[in-house]
């Protein structure tokens, strides 16, 4: 009876492997009706939306950053807001106001009304354009899944997936996201110039009258049951292990940093890095249909994990040094156990 328990428990557990895999593959095929190319950045933000955090998407204007927010939004029937930061956005203009409403029996009463940070998905258009203050609006909305008004907590729904784009060339009116927002983003996402043939695609279905339709793929209660899933699946002792090493590689202080830590890096990247790795290698073992994940997890989804949580210091900078050639020198020289 206890064997014929655990086949079934097994059968059960590749069985929901198998659907987690089904839907990802349905859901990229749904969203390539519209983006093309850019597989990366497409599993990322699907990533993302799996682990129940946010996206940092970096490209110069025209990639189709904001096009993949609002097909995502499409493909899995969530509720989709969009917000265009500018340098005079307030943070009223995100969260909401207060304001008194009138009624022939009650009177004058006070209402909430709600901003368009209350959505399932959100979408900070270049972010890095509004001022810090308004920045730091977002960031408990972020963190805690809720925010605060006055006395009042409110609770957004899940799931919640903010995706904020931001032009890495254009620096005029720009300010740079502070540290603390930064590594909130669970990943950051390089939207990279297309190729020669995804550049024929493009136009061939920009320019003609071919119009893609997008169906909803995907529901609410599905989505939080992968979520669910991703956070099931168990993490081997020494591929944990691998993450921590590789977590601490990042710091100078450990004193077993290697050459571009120790002359480029000024702080290494925080315990959500290591968060972020551990649940992008389970997302990315289901998205392979296996229920366990390897160092090569880990490997492949570091740089989306760490590039924007370790800071460089002045030498860095102006050495043109970039965090990804520091985060490959760690991987190409940190051993597998130790």
């Amino acid at each position: 009876m206890k064997d014929e328990s655990i086949m079934s428990e097994n059968q059960s557990v590749t069985q929901q492997v198998l659907d987690f895999q089904t839907k990802v593959a349905t859901l990229r095929q749904e969203i390539g009706r519209v983006i093309v190319g850019q597989k990366e950045v497409v599993d990322g933000v699907i990533a993302c939306l799996l682990a129940g955090s946010h996206a940092l998407l970096e490209g110069v204007p025209g990639l189709g950053k904001t096009m993949l927010v609002r097909t995502l939004a499409q493909a899995v029937r969530l509720d989709f807001s969009r917000i265009q930061f500018t340098p005079d956005l307030m943070p009223a203009d995100i969260i909401g106001t207060t304001v008194i409403d009138e009624s022939a029996n009650a009177g004058k009463v006070f209402e909430f009304r709600k901003g368009p940070i209350f959505s399932h998905i959100v979408l900070a258009d270049e972010v890095n354009r509004a001022t810090p203050k308004t920045q730091s609006a977002l960031l408990e909305a972020m963190q805690e899944h809720r925010v605060t008004v006055g006395r009042t907590t409110y609770t957004i729904e899940e799931p919640y997936l903010v995706m904020a784009t931001q032009n890495p060339l254009e620096m005029e009116g720009t300010y740079p996201l502070p540290e603390a927002q930064l590594d909130r983003f669970f990943y950051k996402l390089a939207v990279t110039f297309p190729s020669r043939e995804e550049l024929h695609s493009i136009v061939d279905r920009t320019t003609t009258l071919h119009e893609a339709e997008v169906k909803a793929v995907l529901e609410r209660e599905e989505i939080l049951g992968m979520q669910k899933l991703v956070r099931q699946v168990a993490v081997a002792r020494h591929v944990q292990d691998y993450a921590v090493r590789l977590l601490q590689a990042t710091h100078v202080q450990t004193g077993k940093a290697f050459d571009k830590v120790q002359r480029f890096v000024r702080t290494g990247a925080s315990p959500r890095g290591l968060q972020a790795m551990l649940l992008g290698a389970k997302i990315q073992a289901l998205f392979d249909g296996r229920f366990a994940p390897g160092i090569e997890d880990i490997r492949s989804v570091a740089p989306l994990a760490l590039r924007h949580r370790i800071l460089l210091n002045f030498e860095g900078e102006a050495e043109g040094v970039t965090t990804d050639a520091v985060i490959e020198q760690i991987l190409s020289q940190l051993p597998e156990s130790a």
